[in-house]
């Protein structure tokens, strides 16, 4: 018989246990089906009882969801199903869900929900230029729009850029109706979607009228210098190198650079992207960070991580059978 082993934690009170163990004891019925230990919770005690890092894991787990309750997070369903798996493989979580990156305007607390997206907060925070890339639903933009937000409340920069290249209609923009703001509306839509999650469409429209909040297609950065301003370019995937390099060389002093994208997602027709040339050219440059997430970072509906690992093990098999092919 192996060596067992037990640990106890005590909780504040009988509101502590039910935000900790969940409604109906559902957060406690999940890891108890997750893990081979015995968990006993009795009024302000829990008590885990078998085998040695079984129990240091689940000690691990209640301890840091019990660190999300005491800082006014009551973990989900969700949170918990996270938190196990990543535990169980013995991924650090420190900052998973506890990292605060910006309060929307009717008071929900925007958090780092996964070790990769901490990840991503963290390096914004520590490097001029971020590079995050990863597939849909792992939150690239809605992340970078929250920490520009972040930062211009904050006074740390002058303004907000938000870019994105225009080539997805396959039309020019001057050939679209309507003045500048109304030709590049339409492929901005997603950062206008995650800027009105922070701030009241009211205010929204001051900062656009005073300046403090620009958006523009990627060509018109073009001999600008950017400086005091937090820059923000998505979907770069359908950059060319040409605008790559162009976009980088705009970061003037005192400004900060996110650069999203998905390299399974290129729109380009007859150029290499420049998200996937940059990463072999920058990787390791001081200032630059290169953030990449998958599918156990997206925190949309379950079946969006479903269909990314369903498309990757489509792309694994046609990669294997033209391989199989040319032999």
């Amino acid at each position: 018989m192996s060596e067992q082993a037990h640990a106890e934690l005590m909780l504040k009170d009988n509101a502590e246990a039910t935000a900790l163990l969940g409604q109906y004891n559902r957060n406690l019925n999940e890891i108890q089906k997750s893990f081979d230990t015995q968990i006993l919770a009795r009024g302000e005690t829990i008590r885990i009882d078998g085998e040695p890092d079984e129990v240091e894991q689940v000690r691990a787990l209640f301890e840091k969801l019990l660190d999300l309750v005491q800082r006014h997070h009551v973990p989900s369903l969700a949170d918990v199903r996270y938190l196990v798996a990543q535990i169980k493989a013995g991924v650090e979580v420190d900052g998973v869900l506890s990292d605060i990156v910006r309060i929307t305007h009717w008071g929900e607390e925007i958090r780092a929900k996964t070790v990769g997206q901490h990840r991503y907060v963290t390096s914004v925070r520590g490097n001029d230029i971020t590079f995050s890339i990863g597939p849909a639903g792992t939150g690239k933009t809605y992340l970078a729009v929250a920490m520009a937000i972040d930062f211009l409340k904050r006074e740390q920069v002058k303004r907000i850029i938000l870019t994105r290249p225009a080539v997805e209609a396959g039309e020019e923009l001057g050939f679209l109706p309507g003045d500048i703001q109304a030709k590049v509306s339409p492929y901005l839509r997603p950062l206008y979607d995650a800027i009105f999650d922070m701030i009241p469409v009211s205010e929204f429209e001051k900062l656009i009228e005073h300046g403090r909040i620009e958006m523009a297609p990627l060509a018109f950065m073009r001999g600008r210098t950017l400086n005091n301003c937090f820059v923000i370019l998505d979907e770069a995937q359908n950059t060319t190198s040409t605008q790559m390099k162009m976009f980088l060389t705009r970061l003037g002093f005192h400004s900060k650079a996110i650069v999203t994208g998905d390299i399974t997602q290129v729109d380009l027709q007859e150029h290499v992207s420049g998200l996937l040339a940059v990463q072999e050219i920058l990787e390791g440059t001081e200032g630059i960070a290169f953030v990449r997430l998958d599918r156990t970072d997206v925190v949309r509906h379950p079946l969006v991580a479903r269909i990314i690992e369903a498309y990757e093990r489509n792309d694994q098999k046609r990669a294997s059978e033209a391989a199989n092919t040319q032999r």
